[in-house]
């Protein structure tokens, strides 16, 4: 029999599944919408029916197991907890609920503490002992590696750096406070910040001809690479204002290095040298020229996937 693990990346937009060897080969993945299920039961319906039909097609395949990386999810009670990017609200018990349909163990974490292990485990931070993963996706999640090991804290939710205030009472989160880190430096916080900038300058822009909601950041870092002045500015915001917190974390943490990964993390030039910059700049002395800022190694494989199936081991 081959042994295999199922990795399970929940996402505020979409929900990633793959079957993973023990060499860490994705052997078969998928993906579908997580926001369409509104339904608890719905959704865990469709991830244990997504996950027969992948292990279906692999011959000979045998699940030892079922990690899951999500938004608030407790490796301690296996649970996702208030997750505000997520359609289901208070203490969801997934893993108890996944359980239900197969005979293995189901782990669950947060989805970037998956990621951080992904990277730890199959990525640049192999041989690390302290580093930071952070996540730029729909929100900003983060993982913390100190002296070889997950730091998970005394409830399991250490590490949610994109709920720490970057602008004194600014843009509402979907957390119910005012000033997140992820409302500004996510997929979701830049879009806010074009619109703000298409509003506060007249620059002539093609962005000002895309509705809002059909409005990505992928069209955004587009747009930028041709020139148009607030796409740049708002890669430019949006990288002093992670910079300016990472150098925060680092007096905290003083991390060998700063992995970015996630769709915005895609925009390197435009995200990862301006980041590293304006963390240079915030950064005390004894800190400086010291810290590596760098993209996944992993970032056109699912790292997140990887992750969430190595919690299985």
């Amino acid at each position: 029999m081959l042994k295999v693990s199922a990795g399970i990346d929940i996402g505020g937009t979409n929900t990633a599944i793959g079957i993973v060897s023990d060499n860490a080969e994705i052997l078969a993945e998928t993906s579908f919408s997580t926001s369409k299920y509104d339904v608890l039961d719905d959704y865990v319906n469709n991830v244990s029916s997504t996950i027969n039909t992948l292990l279906a097609g692999i011959p000979n395949a045998e699940l030892r197991g079922i990690g899951i990386g999500a938004p608030n999810g407790n490796y301690y009670n296996g649970t996702i907890e208030n997750a505000p990017n997520l359609p289901w609200k208070g203490k969801v018990l997934l893993a108890d609920e996944i359980k239900k349909h197969f005979s293995c163990p189901v782990v669950i974490t947060n989805d970037a503490k998956a990621a951080t292990i992904g990277e730890m485990v199959y990525g640049g931070a192999k041989g690390m002992k302290n580093f930071v993963m952070i996540t730029l996706g729909t929100g900003l999640g983060s993982g913390i590696v100190a002296n070889g090991q997950l730091v998970y804290g005394a409830d399991g939710f250490a590490g949610e750096y994109g709920h720490s205030i970057a602008v004194d009472n600014g843009r509402e989160c979907g957390c119910g406070r005012k000033g997140c880190l992820e409302t500004y430096c996510s997929a979701t916080g830049i879009r806010r910040t074009v619109a703000e900038l298409l509003c506060a300058y007249r620059w002539p822009s093609e962005m000002r001809n895309i509705p809002y909601e059909q409005l990505t950041s992928k069209d955004i870092y587009d747009f930028a690479k041709k020139g148009d002045k607030i796409a740049l500015k708002a890669f430019d915001f949006t990288s002093e204002i992670l910079g300016r917190k990472l150098a925060d974390l680092v007096t905290i943490l003083s991390p060998e290095a700063i992995f970015l990964f996630g769709g915005l993390a895609k925009a390197q030039d435009l995200i990862i040298e301006p980041t590293k910059k304006y963390m240079e700049q915030n950064l005390l002395p004894i800190y400086r020229n010291k810290i590596k800022v760098l993209p996944s190694a992993l970032i056109d494989s699912n790292i997140a996937v990887l992750g969430a199936a190595a919690l299985v081991y």
